[in-house]
């Protein structure tokens, strides 16, 4: 067992967000889009993208994991290589997408959500809502369509040394709208979190993402091979008996995002510390993603090897 946690603790340490490319890269990005828009940065990235796939191992290395699983017939280099790439694209589409957000303000894209409502009567239940996010899509300008909903937003949020990525509202020099927690911080950030609930906030988390050496995880089912997804988010519910909305963003047109309620998750109260307790609810979140992954194969971002969590233990 002490060599299981070890070994994951390992794998954590391995989860870094740093960004692609340099910071300088990143700077004529955001001046390009300020002087000749998206569509311009869209063909710079394209090439861009595709100098990095070729000549960067790090980049194919870290798209492997995912695309092995999600396509597990494609075993042609070829077709690998092209995998890889439109992959990248996809986040590059994304990354442009969330700094045009910021340097060209809200009206240069479109976010609909058909079930809006729906997350408004999550919302007046009076619990707060834990809000399940996942690396798919631009969470960020998702997020921005929740600050419409009149109701407190926070984000449980860890920036990396060598994240370069700006979030949307600092290409503005403005505060955060939303409140910002850090799972570096003390305890992890947990009494913040329960006091956003407490107060009615809706509370962003991850859903596939583990924190430094946090062992409050359950090994799942994901895309074939078995993986471990924190227990966190549904552990906050069960103690606060705020419902799970497990949403969802994807890019549907060039100007246009949509969101979907991917499920509503009902944690039941008091099933307290041990992790096996909410297996059924992380199985339930892990069945909604692999349907993303489905519907919007190349859109899922996590570039770490989250089966190699599981492997290990």
């Amino acid at each position: 067992m002490e060599q299981q946690t070890e070994e994951r603790g390992a794998a954590n340490a391995r989860w870094s967000s740093r960004s692609f490319g340099q910071r300088w890269q990143h700077g004529f990005f955001y001046v390009m889009i300020r002087i000749l828009g998206r569509r311009c940065a869209y063909v710079i990235m394209f090439v861009v993208v595709g100098w990095y796939v070729l000549f960067s191992r790090r980049v194919r290395a870290s798209c492997r994991p995912y695309l092995s699983r999600r396509f597990p017939g494609r075993t042609g280099a070829l077709q690998r290589l092209l995998d890889s790439y439109r992959r990248v694209c996809w986040l590059g589409r994304t990354l442009v997408d969330r700094a045009a957000f910021g340097i060209l303000g809200p009206h240069c894209l479109q976010i609909t959500f058909p079930e809006g409502q729906q997350l408004v009567e999550l919302i007046d239940e009076g619990a707060g809502v834990v809000l399940v996010n996942s690396h798919v899509g631009c969470w960020q300008v998702a997020m921005a369509a929740f600050l419409n909903i009149d109701v407190p937003v926070s984000i449980v949020m860890h920036r990396a040394p060598g994240d370069l990525d700006q979030h949307y509202f600092e290409h503005q020099s403005a505060d955060s709208p939303v409140q910002i927690i850090d799972p570096a911080g003390p305890m992890g950030g947990i009494m913040e979190m329960i006091e956003a609930l407490r107060s009615k906030h809706l509370l962003g988390l991850m859903g596939d993402r583990i924190f430094g050496d946090d062992e409050n995880t359950v090994e799942v089912d994901f895309l074939g091979a078995r993986v471990h997804f924190p227990v966190a988010p549904y552990r906050l519910a069960s103690m606060q008996g705020s419902p799970v909305a497990v949403v969802f963003s994807h890019k549907s047109s060039f100007s246009e995002y949509g969101l979907r309620l991917a499920r509503v998750i009902r944690v039941p109260a008091g099933l307290g510390r041990d992790n096996e307790a909410y297996r059924p609810y992380i199985e339930e979140f892990a069945r909604a993603l692999e349907e993303y992954c489905q519907s919007h194969p190349f859109q899922f971002f996590n570039f770490h090897d989250m089966w190699e969590l599981g492997e290990s233990a």
